[in-house]
């Protein structure tokens, strides 16, 4: 009887034991990912004038102060999403909205001072500059079409000049998360 006391008493240690290994490995996987994330580093590459990412706002706060002040160029920091960059030497680039139907924003570069990398597209930038709206000729829509190596269907369909929001950044910060 004593034997069977102890064989019992072994296997309900045997059976806790076991129950509670998979928790700490749980909380030590999760403790594991959070020194993960933490340990992510973020930095930034400079282009153009030195500039800091203070007081930069959103794509959309963008687009809301040119829609107050249409007629004017206002000077601004914002931040954005690289969707496409010249594929020749990295002379303009566009930005994105996240939002669906909105048009890109046309970015070039002070007195043709800097060029971007031509891998960027799908990187966060922060830039210093100038917007505003001016219509881009058929002839200039072309040339950038062609720069971004569409095909030549695609440029020939170019017939119509079109009205634009446009940036001239002074200086850009390169995101990089690592």
């Amino acid at each position: 009887m004593l034997k069977q006391f102890i064989v019992a008493i072994g296997l309900a240690g045997l059976l806790f034991a076991c129950g509670a290994e998979p928790t700490a490995q749980s909380e030590t996987e999760t403790a594991t990912e959070t020194t993960e994330a933490k340990e992510a580093t973020v930095t930034m590459e400079s282009f153009g004038e030195e500039i800091s990412a203070d007081g930069a706002v959103s794509y959309d706060e963008l687009q809301q102060k040119v829609e107050q002040n249409p007629a004017d160029s206002l000077k601004v920091k914002f931040t954005g999403v690289v969707q496409e960059v010249c594929q020749v030497k990295g002379c303009w680039m566009t930005i994105a909205s996240e939002e669906e139907g909105v048009e890109p924003i046309m970015v070039r570069f002070k007195d043709y001072g800097f060029f971007m990398p031509k891998d960027i597209a799908g990187s966060k930038v922060i830039m210093d500059g100038y917007v505003f709206t001016e219509e881009t000729t058929v002839d200039e829509l072309r040339h950038y079409a062609e720069d971004a190596g569409k095909p030549e269907e695609e440029i020939q369909a170019i017939t119509e000049p079109k009205k634009e929001t446009k940036f001239l950044a002074s200086g850009v910060l390169l995101v990089k998360e690592q």
